[in-house]
C-alpha cells in the first residue's frame, strides 16, 4: 500500500427530509442552528457516521459507539489494552510516544485518518496523533424551519397496580433542507500516520454511502440523502490551489424563497485550470 502522495479536497451535498440531522443536547435536542438560522451538522457527527461506514466495510476502528460496536470492549482503554504492544507501553514507564502512535495508526483506520488522543487514567503515557483528514461543519444553504411535535408515553415503565399518567415530551425535525460540508486530506500528516491511497478511497466510499445503515427515530430510513460528492485530486503534495479556493469553486444556491426539494437548487462548479474533479452521485 502506497502512502498518499497528493493533496485531496472534497465536498458533499446532502438533503434532510422530515428528520433531525444532528440534535443539540444543550438545546433540548433541537436540530443545530447557527446565529443566522442556518442548520448545522457538527464535524464530530459526520466523523461518527464515517466511522460507522468503515466498520460496515470490515475496517478496524478505535472510536466505536456503544450501539455500533464490532467487538466486546467496553471502553477505549480496553480496546487499546487488547493490543499487546500498546498495553505494555501504557503500563510501562518511559515508553516511546512515536512508537505508540505508529502502532496505533497501523492498527486503526480512524486513528490514521482523523487522529486521536491517547491519555488514560493510571498511565504515564500521553500520546496525541494528528490525522490528515479534516472535515468542516455541514451548513444548510438556507435558514431552516424547525417543527416541534409534542409526544406522549402512556405505558408503565415498571409493573404496578396503578396506571401511570401520560408522560409528555417533544420531538423536533427539519421538514426540508440542503446541507453542504467540505474537507481535505493533508499529505504531510498522511506521511506521519501512514494514511494510504487505499485509505483515501475508503473515506470516499464512506462519504458516498454516508447514511446507509444509519436510520433511527430521529432520522427515519430515507430521510437523509447524499446527492453529490466532489473529489479533487491535486497533482502534488501541496496542491495546485489552496483548499479555500477549491471549496469556493463549488456554489449551491436556489432562487426559490422556500425550496421544497433538491430539484429547486442549482449547483455551479467553477473550473480550476489543471485540477480535475470527480463528481459522484450518492447512493
Amino acid at each position: 500500500m502506497s502512502i498518499l502522495d497528493h493533496k485531496i479536497d472534497f465536498a458533499v451535498i446532502l438533503s434532510v427530509t422530515k428528520a433531525n440531522p444532528n440534535g443539540d443536547p444543550l438545546n433540548g435536542n433541537r436540530p443545530r442552528q447557527n446565529y443566522d438560522g442556518h442548520g448545522e451538522i457538527s464535524d464530530v457527527a459526520i466523523k461518527r457516521k464515517i466511522r460507522n461506514r468503515l466498520l460496515d466495510m470490515g475496517e478496524k476502528v478505535f472510536v466505536q459507539s456503544d450501539d455500533r460496536k464490532a467487538d466486546e470492549f467496553k471502553s477505549l482503554r480496553e480496546r487499546a489494552d487488547a493490543h499487546p504492544e500498546l498495553a505494555k507501553m501504557l503500563k510501562g514507564k518511559n515508553a516511546s510516544t512515536d512508537e505508540f502512535a505508529k502502532l496505533a495508526c497501523q492498527e486503526w483506520i480512524d486513528v490514521r485518518s482523523f487522529g486521536q488522543v491517547f491519555a488514560f487514567k493510571g498511565s504515564e503515557l500521553s500520546v496525541g496523533v494528528r490525522g490528515p483528514v479534516s472535515i468542516h461543519t455541514a451548513t444548510s444553504v438556507h435558514p431552516i424551519d424547525i417543527v416541534s411535535t409534542q409526544i406522549t408515553k402512556s405505558v408503565n415503565s415498571v409493573t404496578g397496580d396503578k396506571r401511570s399518567s401520560d408522560t409528555m415530551g417533544m420531538k423536533h425535525r427539519v421538514d426540508f433542507g440542503v446541507y453542504v460540508f467540505k474537507g481535505s486530506i493533508n499529505t504531510q500528516l498522511a506521511e506521519k500516520t501512514g494514511f494510504t491511497e487505499e485509505d483515501a478511497e475508503k473515506i470516499k466510499q464512506a462519504l458516498i454511502t454516508l447514511f446507509e445503515n444509519d436510520s433511527s427515530s430521529a432520522r427515519p430510513e430515507g430521510s437523509m440523502e447524499v446527492h453529490k460528492v466532489y473529489w479533487w485530486n491535486h497533482s502534488s503534495k501541496l496542491g495546485q490551489y489552496s483548499s479555500a479556493k477549491v471549496h469556493r469553486s463549488l456554489t449551491v444556491r436556489s432562487e426559490t424563497v422556500d425550496p421544497k426539494s433538491f430539484d429547486d437548487y442549482t449547483i455551479e462548479l467553477e473550473e480550476l485550470d489543471g485540477l480535475n474533479v470527480e463528481v459522484i452521485d450518492g447512493r
